[in-house]
């Protein structure tokens, strides 16, 4: 088996570095998965976003630091 992708929170963050992190997994920019967000919670009534957004932020572990 190779190395898979794992969904790791970014060190690249506004708030918690969910958007980050999926922008990296994706290979995207992050400014465009934050708008995206953005604007998808808006359309959706702001609270599925953000519980989206904050249930996200719990089960993301951290980015692994690189080692030295």
């Amino acid at each position: 088996m190779g190395s898979m992708k794992k969904l790791y929170l970014s060190n690249d963050k506004k708030i918690s570095g969910v958007c980050g992190g999926i922008a990296e997994y994706y290979d995207i920019d992050p400014t465009a998965v934050r708008l995206a967000w953005i604007i998808i919670t808006l359309l959706s009534g702001v609270a599925p976003g953000v519980i989206a957004y904050l249930v996200a932020a719990i089960v993301m572990p951290p980015a692994p630091t690189p080692s030295a």
